[in-house]
């Protein structure tokens, strides 16, 4: 046991538990006042379910001993985290238990992604019985495929992306944000748009919320790429620099996309760029040198800013892009391994195509991607509409215009009082103060 990497494990979890509120304040911000309440208990709400999930056979699932051509862990292997809070059980050099807690903000935040694409119309009831079963069906299995690394002792077995086609993803890219892009995307198809939507114009309430939330977000994700050395290394100190540069980078070409085309530069395309720039070098953090990063970012920052636009051209209702920043981030993320890789920082790396290493790993990575946004997508349709068509997955109209804090959850975020009949001393008040205001001065304002 290691007791600085041990440190750096459990900091970094506790790190990328912080990214999921963080996450909700981002999309509820974004939202009208009628769903912020909603839209923060949707993030929240992935937290419970999947939390409990992972504990029981999720991380099992993922990173059990393979029985399926790499396909699926064995979920009665570790059935209740057995075996895994003894004092001998270790992941590397360090115990066991900080690796599980690791991985399970993960797979939290991986779902919590999905819900920014679904915002003002979704029953909470059904989101998580949805939350449960793609976690399941879905981001399982695919923890293992990209996560699950065979034992240098031939003793466990694991995914096939990790270890037959040898596609490189530090901390996520595919897993994660292509998972959850394409997830939202499909999401998005079965519950349809949004009344009045394209037409009427829905305006985030609260940018300082979405500035906050993106804030945490960035804090967070340096445990999230960093702690995915999983020691407290020189590999650390390479992935935390290129989180911080490339993010920088992507906020940017962000802002510059904007000034081109709108001709302002605004919070919620700089709050919106930090984000995709931490979604595209998630997947290359520790493989790529500074400039590789910043190529990244740049490239990421001005291509989601573009993506967004999409749902308008196609028709589908992403609420809060959750396709533009994270489907397409982290595919940017993921493909451009294979031209900016290099071993020069990272002998697990591999050299791609600027750094004379030819086009293989730039195909290897493609099809690991691909495979991911295939599966996720087809496998989110068919969940979401066995849920639409059961128990019901989207809220009546009365209750979207009305807005689903009130009718999902008996509450709002705000309090908007009568200025005579509110519940300040000045309100209760107001007609006696009203009534001894000089005429002079109420003539003059």
């Amino acid at each position: 046991m290691d007791t600085g990497n041990t440190a750096w494990l459990l900091i970094s979890a506790a790190l990328v538990l912080l990214m999921t509120p963080g996450l909700a304040f981002f999309y509820g911000g974004m939202v009208r006042t009628k769903s912020v309440l909603n839209m923060l208990m949707m993030s929240i709400g992935a937290m419970a379910v999947v939390g409990v999930l992972w504990m029981v056979f999720g991380y099992s699932m993922a990173f059990g001993n393979d029985v399926g051509g790499g396909l699926l862990g064995n979920p009665g292997e570790f059935f209740g985290l057995k075996g895994l809070l003894l004092p001998e059980a270790k992941s590397g050099t360090a115990p066991a238990t900080a690796f599980v807690a690791f991985q399970a903000m993960f797979a939290i935040i991986t779902v919590a992604l999905i819900s920014g694409a679904i915002a003002d119309r979704t029953k909470f009831g059904s989101w998580l019985v949805f939350a449960g079963l793609w976690a399941t069906i879905v981001y399982f299995p695919v923890a293992h495929w990209v996560f699950a690394f065979d034992a240098t002792d031939g003793s466990t077995v694991g995914g096939w992306i990790a270890n037959k086609l040898k596609a490189l993803d530090f901390a996520g890219g595919t897993a994660v944000h292509i998972n959850a892009g394409a997830a939202a995307l499909a999401l998005a198809l079965v519950l349809g748009k949004r009344r009045g939507w394209p037409k009427e114009r829905m305006k985030p309430h609260n940018l300082p919320f979405v500035m906050l939330g993106a804030g945490l977000l960035w804090f967070g994700w340096f445990g999230f790429n960093a702690g995915s050395a999983l020691a407290a290394n020189n590999i650390a100190g390479v992935a935390f620099i290129n989180t911080l540069g490339a993010t920088c980078a992507a906020m940017l070409g962000w802002l510059l996309i904007e000034r081109i085309r709108d001709g302002k530069a605004t919070t919620l395309g700089g709050a919106s760029g930090i984000v995709a720039g931490l979604v595209a070098i998630t997947p290359a953090c520790a493989y790529v040198g500074v400039w590789g990063a910043l190529a990244i970012g740049l490239i990421a920052g001005a291509l989601c800013a573009l993506a967004v636009g999409l749902k308008y051209k196609f028709g589908y209702d992403d609420s809060l892009d959750v396709v533009g920043v994270h489907l397409v981030g982290g595919l940017v993320g993921t493909l451009l391994i294979g031209l900016f890789g290099t071993t020069s920082v990272n002998p697990a790396s591999v050299d791609g195509l600027f750094y004379g290493g030819g086009a293989t790993q730039l195909g290897k990575q493609a099809v690991g991607a691909f495979a991911v946004l295939g599966y996720s997508l087809v496998a989110t349709l068919i969940i979401g509409f066995l849920i639409k068509v059961t128990i019901g997955f989207r809220v009546d109209d009365e209750s979207e215009v009305t807005g689903v804090d009130e009718t999902e959850h008996a509450e709002s975020a705000y309090e908007f009082s009568d200025v005579r009949g509110g519940g300040s001393p000045i309100g209760r008040n107001a007609d006696k103060i009203a009534s001894k205001i000089p005429a002079s001065a109420s003539k003059e304002g």
